[in-house]
């Protein structure tokens, strides 16, 4: 989630406040594998996962992609370039299959898509967005060497062309626009099973778009609705049952494929505004980047049972 807070402020001083309850089945075991400094603005936005156990995240607001390691320890890998003007944030990020990082910059002229080396170093722009306003949610589409990104302010999806280098126009349209005039509409998108999944934060729904011939977009289904505050999210295992961050509510829900969903964490767990979820064997790691409550901005990290 990119957009303002002061655009969200009023609606979360009166939706904010959630039930207490532990970590529900099938989740177990939740504990605090890192916790940032909010001062410094170390307040993640999304999650990559290395193959050696560690984790990478975006710093929203610091412009930083950093590295935390198994035992908890952070190590910032890049500082993306400062904007010319105004301010900046970096969102989505993704692993590649070449191990670099790609990374979702929000900045004016400079916003687009930007590479990170494995092991860190000076980012380097692979394709210009200028005209995106927020770009959000980033994910990898191994078959097609391209990329999916969200642009939370218009309620769009682009297509990026890792061998072209180019974007296009992906998908548009109701589904994926803000209808309750927060502002925050396409946010997390996944590739998973022949298709496209985009969660709509502003309408509370998880899309899925099939992936057409060609590789364009095909029809369009809602799959869950009444998710409050859906961020990213991730899929258990191989079918099509997701656990969703809920942000601006501490929530954290599974949705399953019938479109029922059932929240199995909340603040009592040391969710605080969670903004992604990333899903490793029985493991899944949830960000929480305290956009709103300004405590404890973390990974937490539970047990999937």
């Amino acid at each position: 989630m990119v957009l303002s807070v002061i655009a969200l402020a009023g609606f979360v001083a009166t939706q904010f406040a959630v039930p207490s309850s532990a970590a529900t089945a099938p989740l177990k075991d939740v504990r605090e594998i890192a916790h940032f400094d909010v001062t410094a603005q170390q307040q993640p936005e999304n999650i990559a996962l290395e193959p050696g156990g560690a984790l990478d995240v975006t710093f929203n607001r610091a412009r930083q992609v950093a590295r935390v390691a198994p035992d908890g320890s952070v190590t910032v890998l890049a500082t993306l370039p400062a904007p010319a003007t105004g301010a900046a944030s970096a969102a989505g990020i993704v692993r590649g299959p070449d191990g670099y990082l790609y990374v979702n910059y929000n900045s004016g002229a400079r916003s687009g898509i930007w590479r990170i080396g494995p092991d860190g170093g000076v980012p380097t722009q692979v394709v210009a967005l200028p005209d995106v306003k927020a770009l959000n949610g980033l994910a990898f589409d191994r078959g097609g060497n391209a990329l999916y990104a969200t642009d939370s302010s218009s309620g769009t999806v682009w297509k990026v062309s890792l061998t072209t280098r180019t974007a296009a126009l992906w998908a548009q349209g109701r589904e994926f626009e803000s209808t309750a005039g927060v502002g925050i509409a396409a946010n997390g998108v996944k590739v998973h099973n022949g298709a496209v999944w985009v969660s709509n934060t502003d309408q509370g729904t998880l899309l899925r778009v099939a992936i057409g011939a060609h590789g364009a977009a095909g029809v369009v289904t809602t799959v869950a609705q009444g998710i409050t505050a859906i961020d990213d999210f991730a899929f258990l295992g191989v079918g099509d049952t997701v656990l969703a961050a809920q942000n601006y509510v501490s929530q954290v829900s599974i949705v399953r494929p019938d479109g029922t969903h059932q929240t199995v964490l909340t603040a009592a767990d040391g969710l605080s505004n969670p903004t992604s979820v990333a899903v490793r064997g029985s493991t899944a790691y949830v960000a929480s980047g305290a956009y709103f409550t300004r405590v404890d901005p973390n990974v937490l990290l539970v047990r999937l049972s």
